[in-house]
């Protein structure tokens, strides 16, 4: 079993390694990316599940992070599908993306591009389900960073 554990954590790292991160640049600060983002979920009939506060997290052991938070969020009729094909998919879902500021003091929004992300479950690039999610996560971070 443990070596069966072992396996699958190398195969997900050596996945998550190689796969597109799609980054959308924010003219607005980390918080309202994300607080702008939210509104954008909320908006499109998804529901936001947590919004991790990664700075803030490092704050308390007395570390310190650029401003960076992670929004977890999702819809079922969005979702459900990949979990049908492959309920691992449910390793990856419900969607992430990350709001940060780089060393350079640009703020970005950040997911891992579905394609990517659902290869590992079998659930093929051309599928509706990951061309759904690429058009939906677009539209959501597109729509949260516009002035």
């Amino acid at each position: 079993m443990f070596k069966f554990a072992l396996a699958a954590a190398i195969s997900l790292a050596a996945t998550l390694a190689n796969a597109e991160i799609i980054k959308v640049a924010s003219p607005y600060s980390v918080a309202e990316s994300l607080d702008r983002l939210t509104g954008v979920v909320e908006g499109a009939g998804a529901k936001v599940f947590a919004r991790v506060e990664h700075a803030k997290g490092a704050k308390m052991i007395g570390e310190e992070l650029a401003p960076e938070a992670l929004l977890i969020f999702g819809k079922p009729e969005v979702g459900t599908p990949a979990m049908q094909m492959n309920p691992l998919a449910g390793l990856v879902l419900p969607a992430r993306v990350l709001a940060y500021q780089d060393a350079d003091g640009k703020v970005w929004l950040a997911y891992e591009n579905p394609a990517d992300m659902l290869a590992p479950y079998d659930i093929p690039a051309d599928a509706p389900i990951v061309m759904k999610l690429t058009k939906v996560l677009g539209a959501l971070t597109g729509k949260a960073v516009a002035e």
